[in-house]
């Protein structure tokens, strides 16, 4: 179960994670942002792009949810189907990253104003079973690990942005 102090601590390292993914961008060209990895995940294009949906469609609703509902039953957000219906690769990298941002942000500002007595609300939420809100800083925060990781193994061997590499 995550504590009080477990929250507090979650929600300051939840708003690394745009910055983070504007700092690989910018350690990346154009086309190597658009590469796949050879295991058929996502480039950084479609992260940056997955993570902004996620957060608006997927935790920002579960959060508006849990505090406006009795026992809500969350859908799962399925990711790949997502991100294959809405072509991602082909969208700028720029606002995906300012999209995750904007999204990220106002998730924080409704997590940080959340009464004590509110963490505690839950619902049911497909794949998953029983939440509470409490539970949801701690499932965004893997979350981003899990890309985080996804991300370092992208930047492996990847070529420089030509105004990175010094003559």
């Amino acid at each position: 179960m995550t504590t009080p102090t477990d929250v507090a601590v979650l929600l300051r390292a939840l708003e690394a994670m745009p910055a983070d993914l504007q700092a690989a961008a910018e350690q990346m060209s154009e086309a190597a942002a658009r590469t796949p990895p050879a295991d058929g995940g996502f480039c950084l294009v479609e992260q940056a792009w997955h993570l902004a949906d996620l957060e608006r469609e997927g935790y920002g609703e579960r959060i508006r949810r849990l505090l406006a509902e009795e026992d809500p039953e969350l859908p799962d957000f399925d990711g790949t189907r997502v991100a294959a219906a809405r072509n991602y690769r082909a969208r700028s990298l720029a606002a995906g990253i300012a999209a995750f941002r904007a999204a990220r942000t106002a998730n924080l500002a409704v997590l940080g104003s959340v009464p004590s007595r509110a963490w505690e609300r839950g619902g049911r939420q497909a794949g998953v079973g029983a939440i509470t809100l409490r539970d949801v800083p701690r499932m965004m925060r893997e979350h981003d690990d899990g890309h985080r990781a996804e991300i370092v193994a992208l930047l492996a061997g990847r070529p420089l942005p030509p105004e990175s590499v010094s003559a």
